[in-house]
């Protein structure tokens, strides 16, 4: 299922699923009830950890891994070990957007976002998954996001390998 209404507002320029706009809808609100100037990483993972079955599903350690990444992230929501706190996301880890930018994003959640529609194009799907955001928050290793699952013990390569097969078949096939 994807989304009908394109989100003008959202980084990449692919359609998303109705998951995945469902999630970001979610870091939208997440990001304003916490009075922060921009939709980070940390943001993303939470709404889609809530909003996206296939990326839970997707995490290594199944219920109890996602149960400790929702705890993590509940108690930075509630200001619980907050280091971020009226600071931009910005892990230079990855190629930032052109100048500019993507207005109410961090430039890696904005790029994250663009990371994953390339990710569905590369797999020859439609919309933009949440798997295809989750592995592009991964691939960031100094963003919020992985910050968050190393905390909770997320074995990241496994993760990765799990991720990946869905594009390598893609592109064999």
């Amino acid at each position: 299922m994807y989304s009908r209404t394109p989100d003008h507002s959202t980084p990449g320029e692919r359609p998303l699923s109705a998951e995945l706009a469902a999630a970001v809808a979610g870091a939208r609100r997440r990001a304003q009830r916490d009075g922060d100037r921009q939709i980070d990483t940390a943001h993303l993972l939470h709404s889609l950890l809530e909003a996206d079955a296939d990326a839970r599903h997707a995490l290594p350690g199944g219920p109890p891994q996602v149960a400790r990444l929702l705890g993590y992230l509940v108690q930075r929501s509630i200001g619980y070990g907050l280091r971020w706190s009226a600071t931009e996301e910005d892990s230079q880890a990855l190629p930032r957007l052109p100048e500019g930018g993507a207005p109410g994003w961090s430039p890696a959640a904005a790029t994250a976002m663009t990371a994953a529609a390339a990710r569905a194009a590369a797999r020859g799907a439609g919309p933009v998954g949440g798997t295809d955001l989750l592995a592009a928050l991964a691939h960031d290793p100094r963003c919020r996001a992985v910050d968050v699952l190393r905390r909770a013990g997320v074995d990241l390569p496994a993760l990765d390998a799990r991720l990946e097969p869905a594009v390598r078949h893609a592109q064999s096939g």
